[in-house]
């Protein structure tokens, strides 16, 4: 338990320093307080997800630790993971050069409440891992695992994703960049490849899950897709 407390924790530093860089070196000055509030709010959210799945459920902690590229068993999942690594690190890098050339006049408030979005989609991702303890950060289906239903499950099929991209959506408007928000749609296209991706394995894998599709129509948002 120790060095898997340590591994995910090396892993949110490695993460937020990674974020602050690309952000204050394209923003080419740290007087930048939408940045700053916003790696505040993302590292408290991971943060306190982190000990809520350190004290309560270790083994779901040990698969989301298990995350990246390299992790994933299907090499189509490796380029998708890949390619959505390098869209995510751009959202910043197009946040930090508007905040240093001045192509958005976003109102704080505006950046404020989308902090509060980046909460949100937080919180979706926190229930859905609440209700799936086999919500691994790659795409596998375990020996022991079961079809879940439950909690978010019960509305979409993908809640996870559905918090993640609530939270995407929300991040050039917290940074105070609406050009930042045309760069978010090579995210949602990442998700949504992975996400199918994802079904056609579900479905050959785990047992009941085309009748659960059946039961639960909505992917991502609920009443449209």
């Amino acid at each position: 338990m120790g060095m898997l407390l340590v591994k995910a924790t090396v892993g949110l530093l490695a993460l937020i320093g990674s974020l602050a860089l690309v952000l204050f070196l394209s923003a080419g000055s740290p007087q930048f307080w939408q940045a700053w509030l916003y790696l505040a709010v993302f590292a408290l959210c991971v943060l306190l997800i982190t000990a809520y799945l350190a004290a309560y459920d270790r083994a779901l902690l040990a698969r989301r630790v298990a995350a990246g590229p390299a992790a994933e068993r299907e090499r189509r999942q490796q380029v998708i993971s890949g390619l959505a690594n390098v869209f995510f690190l751009g959202l910043f890098v197009v946040a930090g050069l508007d905040a240093r050339f001045g192509w958005s006049a976003v109102p704080p408030a505006a950046s404020v409440a989308a902090d509060l979005l980046v909460v949100a989609g937080f919180g979706i991702v926190f229930l859905t891992f609440r209700a799936n303890s086999y919500a691994s950060a790659v795409i596998e289906v375990a020996e022991t695992q079961t079809l879940v239903d439950r909690g978010p499950y019960g509305v979409m099929r993908h809640p996870m994703y559905a918090g993640a991209l609530l939270l995407l959506l929300a991040t050039p408007v917290a940074l105070g960049s609406w050009v930042g928000v045309s760069c978010t749609l090579p995210l949602i296209l990442a998700i949504v490849a992975r996400l199918l991706d994802e079904e056609r394995y579900l479905r050959a894998n785990l047992r009941g899950y085309e009748a659960y599709c059946a039961r639960v129509p909505y992917r991502l948002v609920p009443l449209v897709w």
